[in-house]
């Protein structure tokens, strides 16, 4: 077998393995957690902002999979396995539910084949969601992916990773271009809400590379032409939450926003 850790640049930072490390986990490096550590001082109670993130995924994919009747998700850099990801959560709604996880990280793709390929409806692709053509044509999408069926689209602390000049608005009309009539597309982003979004965002991008925090009418944009569901584009603690949330807000609560929207 392969060691993948042969694989693995070890000088440079993983947006995936950071945010393990952010979340407490094990599959990251001193390099990742320098990083980590320097967010962290930046805003202590980082590692809750990426809890919130999981847990509106979790929201919506169990609304998509259960009442929206979606049986077939593309989840785009899907990062580093870890509870309730998105092949649980759909297939408890709907056990025939399919799922593609996309990354081009080679930690995330070695685990996620050993520990989210637990049957014949999900996969794992070594792929860049910046390039929506060779996703999109990959034998593995192409097999479990029945593009003439609502497909759900998935990019989850995704494109605030993209510069402007990576023109993330059409890496999402590239994906939402290939999908039919009552798909639904799902983004978190980390949002600029002020001077305190963007210390933490200065620490995050001179660390990882390039990208942007936006503004939530910035992330409204990659919704344009889509039926936006309610409440809209919102802090992600406020997207359909099970139960009552404080307000208001801590800074940590506001720094994501997401919002979900079906394709007519």
């Amino acid at each position: 077998m392969t060691d993948q850790r042969t694989e693995i640049d070890l000088s440079r930072p993983s947006v995936a393995r950071v945010y393990d490390a952010l979340l407490g986990g094990e599959d990251n490096y001193d390099v990742d957690r320098v990083v980590a550590d320097h967010v962290r001082a930046t805003m202590p109670h980082i590692g809750d902002v990426g809890r919130f993130n999981r847990a509106m995924l979790g929201r919506a994919v169990r609304y998509l999979a259960g009442e929206a009747g979606i049986e077939q998700f593309i989840d785009l850099g899907a990062g580093l396995p870890t509870r309730e990801n998105t092949h649980q959560v759909a297939q408890r709604e709907n056990p025939a539910a399919r799922v593609v996880y996309v990354d081009n990280d080679p930690i995330v793709i070695a685990r996620g084949r050993a520990l989210l390929e637990e049957n014949g409806r999900t996969a794992v692709i070594a792929a860049d969601l910046r390039d929506p053509g060779t996703v999109l044509e990959h034998p593995r999408v192409r097999e479990l992916i029945d593009f003439s069926q609502p497909v759900g689209v998935l990019l989850v602390a995704m494109l605030h990773l993209l510069h402007d000049d990576e023109n993330p608005r059409r890496v999402v009309d590239s994906y939402l271009a290939a999908v039919p009539s009552g798909s639904h597309l799902l983004v978190t982003h980390f949002c600029d809400t002020g001077p305190e979004a963007r210390a933490v965002e200065e620490a995050i991008l001179e660390s990882v590379g390039s990208g942007r925090f936006r503004t939530i009418e910035e992330i409204e944009g990659y919704f344009r032409g889509l039926e936006l569901l309610d409440p809209g584009v919102v802090p992600v603690p406020l997207w359909r939450p099970d139960g009552p949330v404080a307000e208001p807000l801590s800074v940590a609560q506001r720094l994501m926003a997401g919002g979900v929207a079906r394709k007519p």
